[in-house]
């Protein structure tokens, strides 16, 4: 079953609930079902991690746990989902983020010039972006979390399955 890969790679209940960032959810994180490993608690933590990766603020890992929280996700997968925007692939994938966000918008989407980076061009730039930015990230948060949902429920059946005719198989061949 695919219970036993994804416990290799999880991390411990205790170091999630000693994790400093994690300590203001306090008793909710006694919930045993925040912990389980099954295709419903799986596939719900990757929708709720994958939409959070793609809200542009600081501690989503914190975000990522109040979803698993409120929708009974795994918690540890939850909050692993969200590296996938991580300083290395951030720039790109905000950038794609905000292409999207001026493609359905309908606006140009602007040449940034990159080489005076300061704190006055922060924020004009950003003046100039924020709408076409943040719908991007909400439409590319949705889609990703229906991907992931959806994708992890068929992968989750296919390999039971894919178990269960390999042992009905060896059962009648014995």
């Amino acid at each position: 079953m695919p219970k036993r890969m994804i416990q290799r790679y999880m991390p411990s209940y205790e170091m999630i609930r000693s994790h400093k960032h994690l300590r203001c959810f306090g008793t909710l994180l006694h919930k045993p079902s925040l912990w389980h490993l099954n295709r419903r608690s799986v596939a719900t933590a990757f929708a709720v991690g994958l939409f959070f990766a793609f809200v542009p603020v600081p501690f989503q890992m914190v975000l990522a746990a109040g979803g698993a929280i409120v929708f009974n996700g795994n918690l540890p997968i939850s909050v692993a989902m969200v590296w996938l925007t991580n300083p290395l692939t951030m720039p790109p994938i905000f950038y794609v983020a905000y292409l999207l966000g001026a493609w359905l918008l309908g606006v140009p989407s602007g040449n940034f010039n990159f080489d005076n980076l300061s704190v006055e061009w922060l924020f004009s730039g950003l003046a100039a972006i924020w709408q076409p930015f943040l719908l991007g990230c909400l439409v590319m948060g949705i889609a990703s979390a229906f991907i992931g949902y959806v994708g992890m429920h068929l992968t989750w059946k296919a390999i039971v399955l894919s178990r269960w005719r390999r042992r009905h198989k060896h059962k009648l061949s014995a």
